[in-house]
């Protein structure tokens, strides 16, 4: 992902927001441009921030420029509300990471940007402490 994209997409990735059809209420995160219903019109919603795991995977032979974060959990992790979104899942041994974890949402360095350094920050996942 370009840098320009990457800071365009800024609001979503820092708050965690989706999108709504005004016509049938489906929610989207990411956005969409058309909704199945073929509406046009959104709504921005403040997505929940905890919620589970539903199933995950161990990134072990991670892509270019991801080497120094491996082994690491990418998680479909479905929020309170229903939602459903892949996410890193941080602060946890991949061995522990089970299916029905609580988690909630951290703002995190997701990377850095080549040589010149620029640092790309996002949301991740971690285990609630109950």
């Amino acid at each position: 992902m370009s840098v320009p994209r990457y800071w365009r997409n800024e609001v979503p990735r820092y708050r965690l927001m989706g999108r709504k059809c005004v016509a049938c209420g489906a929610r989207y995160f990411p956005a969409q441009p058309v909704c199945t219903c073929g509406g046009t019109e959104f709504e921005d919603i403040k997505l929940v921030e905890a919620g589970e795991v539903v199933t995950w995977t161990v990134i072990r032979s991670p892509p270019l420029g991801y080497e120094k974060y491996a082994p690491y959990v990418v998680a479909l992790v479905e929020l309170d509300d229903g939602m459903r979104l892949l996410s890193q899942v941080v602060d946890v041994d991949p061995a522990d990471v089970k299916a029905g974890m609580r988690v909630e949402a951290v703002f995190r360095k997701v990377r850095e940007d080549g040589p010149s350094g620029i640092i790309m920050y996002g949301y991740k996942f971690r285990p609630m402490v109950e």
